[in-house]
Formats: structure tokens, C-alpha cells, sequence
């Protein structure tokens, strides 16, 4: 089978559209010396500061939105410092690596991987912890599905002056993000998600009070392509300005027509084309005999995680749903891998044809396999999916 005929239903990276595509091949020029591209940067910057609900600029980072966590860990916390990691998931948990590897205190606020956090449980560890000035926290976590309050959190953080950095990778362009709203400090982001650009950029909005505490440092920051102090001597603050490192020029344009597309649509369309599909591709799983992960009044509209079923194999259960059926779906990662398959509803993976072939695919696999199902996927998808358009 050709790789035009194999779709892509994994939660980041996505499919990318023809007119993103067509965006990359554009000739490109020296994006450090043409003016045009500077200009072509702050527009592309005001565009996801509509997406991610802020006034401020939006840097654009060279690199996965690894990057862009890496970089707020390196710049905001100093060795010894004690920080709140608010963890219910991997990468929750994976902010509490970053906080130790640049020689801080994680201290962290945990919760069951299907449960989210409690403000209550963060008030107590902030009254336990004085000290403590940065919390980290995600809003979605893309292994298990789930879809953290951060409002409430932000809320209690806020509220005690702590500043945020807030991983919003997955859940930005499915779900609201309301940076400035809700009072979030350092929001990330990423081109291959929801946004449906290629991989390779990782997106950063940073607040006046963040700014202020990664001034006011007593130590270097330990880092020069993960230092946001870079951005802002050389691109923010100063009046002949110049990027602290070649921008990935070809792959900026394309994200620049992925939020061209996103924007003509309208966001709130967006969000409830995502939230729309999303849960119809619940109710199928779970009349198909599938059990999902994330609790349905805390689920992702960007990503649904099911249970494989016992005794499947999922390595090769999914080997052959690509090999065979064409279309990819994800497994889990670290203890959870093995036990979650994945399908990514984000951006253009949420698309009614799309997510239809998805679930035909599912069901050819697990009748070829002798895998026990309740019902069709496919035929519950469809059924979900006019009830969601009658109500």
C-alpha cells in the first residue's frame, strides 16, 4: 500500500492538510536579513496569540515542543529552588525531570493518571511550601486522554503569586486556552498537534511577571538555544533586532497557513467540531465494548485513550492495522504502554471521513484478529454521530 493511500490517526503528529503542504514548498529567502520575513514572524506571532487567547507576543521556537518545556524549566527555575509539579500523567510527571535536571526542588501535587487535580490538594502543598515561586502543570495529558481544570489551578497559583508554566501542547486549537484570562504565565505549545503543521516548532507566551523573575536570576541560565533571555535581548527588547538563531523559515510558513485555516474557520467552530467528534468517537469505543481511559466529563477533545483488550498484543495489533488496514493509531508510552491504544482527533484528525475510516480500520483488525466486539465502531460512530447533529 502507498503512503498516500495510509492515514495518519495518531495524536501529533497529524495529518497535514494540502494547503499547509503547499505553504512548506514555498521558496524561502535568508529569514535572518529579509525584512519581510520579520514582519511575516510578528504577524505569525499575533496569529497564535488569538489561538492561545493572549495580547502578548508568541514566540515561534526552532524545535519539537520539547523545546519550549525545556526552555521555560531552564530559564525560570535556579538550582536549589523549590518548584510545584502538579503531576497526574507522564508528562506531568516529566516536568518534575526537567525541575531536578536543572538542579531544583521538585515538589510535587500527584494524582491518579484517570483522576485530575484538586485546587485543594495545591493550596495545601503551597501552604506546606512557602517558598515556592513556579508551578508546572499540563493541561492535557496526550497518554491518557485526560483534560485538566487548569482554570481552577491557575486560580489558587495565581492567587499566591506563584508563576505558572503550562504545557498546553495537545489540547491548543481543540480546546479553549485562555492565557490571559485565566492568568496562565508561561504557555506552550506546538506546531504538529491540533494546529496540523509539521513538526518542528515549539510555541512560547510568556508574561510581564515571568519576564521580571527570569531578570531578577541569581545564577546564568544553563542553556543558549533553551534560554527565552536570548529572545527577549535580541528580538523583544532590542531596537535593532535580530533572532538569536536562524528560524526554521519553510516550516514558520506553514504554520502560518495551518493558522490561516484555523482562524477562517473560527475558533469556537473549532472547539466544537472537536468537542462534537470527539465524544461521538467515545460513544462508539464504549458500544464497540472498548473501555476508555479518561473519565467522560474530563476528556480531551484532541485525543481519546481506550484499554487494549486482553490478551492482544499491542505492538502488533497496531503493526498490522497500518500494514494491512492503512491507517496508523498510537499506543501509550512508559508503564502505560502496552495497556492504551490512542487516537488522535486533534486538528485534521478531526474530520467526520477521517475518524469513519478510523473506526472501520479498528473493526476490520479486530474481526481479522478474533478480538471480541459489542458492536460495529464504525456503524456506532455514524449513529453517535446523528444523534450529536438531532440534539
Amino acid at each position: 500500500m502507498q503512503r498516500d493511500d495510509r492515514l495518519l490517526m495518531t495524536p501529533g503528529p497529524t495529518e497535514v492538510e494540502e494547503p499547509v503542504r503547499r505553504a512548506l514548498g514555498r521558496p524561502t529567502t535568508n529569514p535572518d536579513l529579509d525584512p519581510d520575513f520579520y514582519r511575516f514572524y510578528d504577524e505569525l506571532g499575533q496569529k497564535l496569540g488569538r489561538i492561545m487567547g493572549t495580547r502578548r507576543p508568541v514566540l515561534v521556537l526552532t524545535g519539537e515542543g520539547m523545546l519550549g518545556l525545556d526552555a521555560a524549566v531552564a530559564s525560570l527555575v535556579e538550582p536549589d529552588e523549590p518548584v510545584l509539579v502538579l503531576s497526574n500523567g507522564l508528562f506531568g510527571r516529566g516536568f518534575g525531570d526537567l525541575v531536578e535536571r536543572y538542579g531544583a526542588r521538585p515538589v510535587y501535587v500527584e494524582a491518579p493518571f484517570d483522576q485530575v487535580l484538586a485546587p485543594e490538594k495545591v493550596e495545601e502543598a503551597l501552604a506546606a511550601n512557602p517558598r515556592v515561586r513556579v508551578a508546572t502543570l499540563v493541561h492535557c495529558e496526550t497518554p491518557t486522554g485526560l483534560l485538566n481544570p487548569v482554570e481552577g489551578l491557575l486560580r489558587v497559583l495565581g492567587e499566591h503569586q506563584v508563576i505558572s508554566i503550562v504545557d498546553a501542547v495537545s489540547s491548543l486549537a481543540a480546546d479553549p486556552v485562555e492565557t490571559d484570562a485565566w492568568g496562565a504565565d508561561v504557555v506552550l505549545g506546538a506546531s504538529q498537534k491540533a494546529l496540523s503543521a509539521p513538526t518542528g516548532l515549539a510555541l512560547v507566551s510568556v508574561s510581564d511577571r515571568a519576564w521580571e523573575k527570569v531578570g531578577r536570576r541569581k545564577t546564568r541560565i544553563p542553556a543558549f538555544y533553551a534560554n527565552l533571555l536570548e529572545w527577549k535581548r535580541t528580538w523583544l527588547d532590542a531596537r535593532d533586532r535580530f533572532f538569536p538563531y536562524t528560524p526554521a523559515a519553510a516550516e514558520m510558513a506553514a504554520l502560518g497557513a495551518a493558522c490561516d485555516a484555523l482562524l477562517a474557520e473560527g475558533l469556537e467552530a473549532a472547539f466544537a467540531r472537536h468537542r462534537r467528534l470527539s465524544r461521538a468517537v467515545r460513544v462508539a469505543l464504549r458500544g464497540a465494548g472498548f473501555r476508555v481511559y479518561a473519565p467522560e466529563e474530563h476528556a480531551a477533545s484532541s485525543v481519546t485513550a481506550f484499554l487494549v483488550p486482553e490478551g492482544v498484543d499491542d505492538r502488533a495489533f497496531r503493526r498490522r492495522m497500518w500494514e494491512e488496514q492503512g491507517v496508523m493509531m498510537a499506543g501509550s508510552l512508559a508503564e502505560l504502554e502496552g495497556r492504551l491504544w490512542r487516537v488522535g482527533h486533534m486538528g485534521a484528525g478531526a474530520r467526520e471521513d477521517r475518524l469513519f475510516r478510523f473506526m472501520r480500520a479498528l473493526e476490520a483488525r479486530c474481526r481479522a484478529d478474533a478480538v471480541p466486539l459489542a458492536g460495529s465502531p464504525a456503524e456506532l460512530f455514524l449513529e453517535a454521530l446523528r444523534k450529536e447533529e438531532a440534539a
